[in-house]
């Protein structure tokens, strides 16, 4: 086989490959939409554009499934603009305009505030993300926003189970669906089934231009990379663990935990 050959058939297994991965992706993404009712007609989808392989894959599964959905819906792909210094601001829009997608890019200097209230060497993803959050959520209200799409996978849920058990004495990961604090806006986990290696391989074959969190030099939370790590070294002895984990989520007895507010423990036996 010619060189130029073994390229194009080497081409040819990769976009094989990208296809099989991509209708995988959409599958799961489509399963979770109709599993929670995620999307209904007429919705008008904020996607949160971080430009990190996560919201770039979520995006990508929306737009896909737009196309074929029993619904139909909008998008528009929605990135705020923190003023890191050195962030590439060209980078989203002209991604964007490539795709042909409504898209609109929200300016608010979070990051002199983050710098300003948090302590040297102190860690500032908790501030920055309800700072964030809040940015997200006003500009959704002002522009008739019905779903808030966010880029969270399995992956993430599972982490942030634990790190409530840990570190929390809470019970809690984050919902596929929810509704917002004030009642005002729904968001939705669209990748709630997707685990992350797959998002990793999904994001390198399509060659989404990934922008990296640089806000703090990469700085990242300590405890959340603390149970992200136990978790792959628990998936490497034990492959499928996380997935078993994710499950029981989707599988909760209150009647066998201990919240008095979930189940009627004193109203067991009936009289004395």
């Amino acid at each position: 086989m010619t060189e130029v050959a073994a390229v194009a058939a080497d081409t040819v297994r990769l976009s094989s490959t990208q296809r099989k991965l991509g209708a995988h992706l959409r599958g799961l993404v489509g399963k979770a939409i109709a599993d929670y009712n995620m999307i209904r007609e007429g919705d008008r989808v904020m996607v949160c554009l971080s430009g990190g392989k996560d919201s770039y894959t979520l995006l990508d599964m929306l737009l896909s499934l737009q196309r074929s959905a029993p619904v139909s819906f909008s998008l528009v792909a929605v990135n705020l603009d923190q003023k890191q210094p050195d962030f590439p601001a060209h980078v989203l829009p002209d991604y964007l305009r490539t795709l042909g997608v409504d898209y609109h890019i929200i300016e608010q200097d979070t990051y002199s505030v983050v710098k300003r209230l948090i302590p040297e060497g102190r860690t500032m993803c908790s501030l920055c993300s309800r700072m964030r959050r809040g940015a997200l959520y006003r500009w959704a209200g002002e522009n008739n926003i019905t779903r808030i799409a966010l880029g969270h996978h399995r992956d993430d849920i599972v982490e942030t189970l634990f790190l409530n058990l840990f570190f929390g004495g809470k019970l809690k990961a984050m919902a596929p669906k929810l509704q917002s604090e004030d009642g005002r806006h729904v968001v939705i986990r669209p990748l709630a089934y997707v685990p992350e290696r797959e998002i990793e391989r999904y994001a390198r074959a399509r060659g989404f231009p990934i922008i990296p969190c640089n806000l703090c030099g990469s700085q990242e939370n300590l405890q959340r990379a603390h149970i992200k790590k136990m978790l792959q070294d628990w998936e490497r002895e034990h492959p499928g663990r996380t997935e078993a984990i994710f499950s029981s989520l989707r599988n909760v007895e209150p009647a066998h935990l201990a919240d008095t507010n979930l189940f009627n423990f004193a109203g067991l036996g009936g009289s004395p």
